[in-house]
């Protein structure tokens, strides 16, 4: 008799516990289904336009052309070395507008027109002209330019999840560089092309969809004027042009979009 009622309390302590796990599912269900979710249908838009705020940090890799041999105004020669670098990490903004196309449930195509300003700080080092202390000579640059771009970019989407969404996107970027120019040692070409890959998320809100997003734009060309050395009326800086031979952008855009 003491066995057959272990075995019957047992079995009912089982079937509450199961009760209590099917109860604790179905609430968790319920308050997943009864979560409220803002603008369920923007998605499914053919295409839908934004505008866009942000900040950039802009940088630039050179490649050096290492030893140069000059005439100087006696007329005797001499071999110089000369090394460019940026030295930091320069902050600037962007803004701009968006138009987006609903390729697919999880595929759009990106068309952003953005303003980027900022600037490239630079520092030449003339190893071959050094001080008492035996430190080299030093020319700096604050390159300032104004880009006018126009992204291309593919967006892929992860499945909705209540109010949020996350995707990854890449692209390429046509930019134009308004700056004039000037007597500067280093002048940037008007035109530029850079790839860029990036990810984000959707935020769903109420009244609007916001988008925080950061991406990385890497130059695919040379994007240094090397015809402008021929240009400056100061010959002495014409070491210093000369004295880089490549040059490739770079960016890190923070930006947020609001749809």
């Amino acid at each position: 008799m003491g066995a057959f009622l272990r075995y019957y309390v047992m079995n009912k302590a089982r079937i509450m516990l199961f009760l209590v796990a099917l109860c604790l599912m179905a609430t968790t269900t319920m308050g997943q289904t009864r979560k409220i979710q803002y603008k369920p249908y923007v998605d499914l838009r053919p295409m839908h336009f934004g505008i866009l705020v942000g900040m950039n940090l802009q940088d630039i890799e050179f490649s050096n052309a290492g030893p140069q041999t000059i005439t100087l105004e006696d007329g005797t020669q001499q071999t110089q070395t000369i090394v460019c670098d940026n030295d930091r990490w320069n902050a600037g903004f962007s803004v701009g507008v968006l138009a987006d196309l609903r390729l697919s449930n999880h595929l759009n195509l990106r068309i952003s027109p953005t303003m980027h300003f900022g600037a490239k700080h630079l520092v030449f080092h003339n190893l071959t002209d050094l001080d008492q202390q035996g430190q080299p000579h030093e020319e700096r640059q604050d390159l300032k330019n104004t880009y006018v771009s126009f992204p291309v970019d593919l967006k892929f989407s992860a499945q909705r999840w209540n109010n949020y969404r996350p995707y990854l996107m890449a692209g390429v970027n046509p930019m134009i560089n308004l700056t004039s120019k000037n007597q500067d040692f280093i002048q940037l070409k008007r035109s530029d092309l850079m790839l860029e890959i990036g990810l984000g998320c959707d935020f769903y809100l109420p009244f609007f969809k916001l988008i925080p997003e950061l991406k990385f734009c890497y130059s695919l060309k040379d994007a240094i004027d090397h015809g402008h050395a021929n240009e400056l009326k100061d010959a002495n800086k014409r070491i210093y042009t000369n004295a880089v031979t490549q040059g490739h952008s770079k960016m890190i855009v923070l930006t947020l979009y609001f749809e």
